[in-house]
């Protein structure tokens, strides 16, 4: 049964425009892990065989090899983590507005959560297997009942979670580190990277390199379960990450005035001080701790991340173009989540422009440069589409199907 709301105690102070500053961060950033799986050999596939293992910096200390560690080490899971804990302050947000008209709750919030699924599925068939917004619609769900629950429920539901996830990572972790040695000891960028048998099938690489756009949703089918291992297995992790958005939002931690300043130079050092030695060692340690890399020490930077933004957005660090293009994506975040998928497979698969096959062997410079171009043309194209349009398309598109008449 909806219950009827009241608005959680604590002092209102005005917004920074900082969330959608890191909603546009979140969405590159994901992009930073994302266009290795385009461009790496069995792509999709690839990352569950162990083709995205990039080689130890140690053997090989080229300007190439160290640069490419450095822009995967920053990125892998930790925007997409980011990401998550922007959907559950996205939660907490709705739940206030909810609370300020009266209105019960959760109420109908689950055609919300649906649309968001159906809107996953159609991109997990259509263009990428590795989508996060199916796992973000079940876990949206499961919140948003915590959220009419009592502060000591949530509480208890959010550690839970998440000492269950470091169980869960500890012993996949475990597995590999004690398993047979396949001769791979990169750092992995994706689920089940590094735990393969060190490179994809010749039939999945050359599916992604010249089949059709028909024969890739038919491999998606097929492999359904497999390629949606990463939400299931990260489940925990998911349920953490939302309630912390909650509890971050709730604490203040994205307003402007001084206590959410405050809460902002603790996260970033914090989150950064531990995080990043953390990741440095995991990257180090090779494909065996891509786990925990990912999904253990990923979730503490992304978490320093948002302090380091807030405080450089407090301080006026970054140029105003580069907040406005952040700013632009973040409003529009749905719409350049799907698009920069859709762009990397129309330029690296067969179907397309085949970047991937044209350019293999050619090193990462290639690969962050292509990272960069499908950035600008994310911030620009969403600019100028909210010069005229009030949402992005998909999110015009979500506000028409949910509430049709207004």
């Amino acid at each position: 049964m909806a219950d009827t709301l009241t608005v959680p105690t604590r002092r209102a102070t005005a917004r920074l425009p900082l969330l959608d500053v890191l909603r546009g961060a979140a969405i590159l950033g994901t992009l930073m892990t994302n266009v290795w799986i385009f461009t790496s050999p069995g792509s999709e596939w690839g990352v569950l065989q162990g083709g995205l293992t990039s080689t130890d910096p140690m053997s090989d200390p080229s300007a190439a090899n160290i640069a490419e560690t450095v822009f995967r080490a920053l990125a892998d899971g930790k925007f997409l983590a980011l990401l998550t804990v922007l959907f559950g302050v996205g939660l907490a947000i709705q739940y206030d507005s909810a609370a300020r008209r009266g209105n019960p709750w959760p109420d109908r919030y689950w055609r919300r959560a649906a649309f968001l699924f159906v809107e996953g599925t159609v991109h997990f068939l259509l263009v990428f297997a590795w989508d996060v917004l199916m796992g973000y619609a079940v876990t949206a769900l499961l919140v948003a009942w915590l959220l009419a629950r009592s502060e000591k429920v949530r509480r208890r539901a959010m550690w839970t979670a998440g000492a269950l996830h470091l169980v869960m990572v500890a012993l996949l972790t475990l597995a590999l580190v004690s398993g047979p040695d396949d001769g791979s000891n990169g750092s992995g960028s994706g689920a089940g990277s590094g735990a393969g048998s060190g490179g994809p099938d010749a039939d999945v690489v050359a599916l992604y390199a010249e089949g059709s756009w028909f024969d890739q949703i038919a491999f998606r089918l097929e492999n359904f379960a497999a390629l949606r291992v990463e939400p299931v297995f990260s489940f925990g992790l998911l349920v953490f990450l939302f309630l912390l958005g909650v509890r971050l939002h709730r604490a203040g931690a994205f307003t402007a005035g001084d206590a959410g300043r405050r809460i902002r130079a603790r996260m970033a050092g914090w989150g950064l001080g531990l995080g990043l030695p953390l990741t440095v060692a995991t990257t180090l340690g090779g494909g065996d701790f891509f786990a925990v890399g990912r999904y253990g020490v990923a979730p503490l930077v992304a978490v320093g991340y948002i302090g380091l933004i807030g405080i450089a957005l407090d301080r006026l660090w970054l140029p105003k173009p580069l907040v406005t293009a952040l700013g632009s994506v973040g409003r529009t975040a749905l719409s350049c989540y799907v698009a920069q998928n859709a762009l990397c497979v129309l330029l690296c698969y067969g179907l397309g422009l085949g970047l991937a096959t044209r350019f293999a062997g050619d090193g990462p410079w290639w690969v962050m440069g292509l990272w960069a171009v499908i950035s600008l043309v994310l911030a620009v194209g969403s600019w100028l589409w909210l010069r005229r349009f009030e949402r992005g398309p998909l999110e015009a598109l979500q506000h028409r199907v949910l509430t049709p008449g207004r």
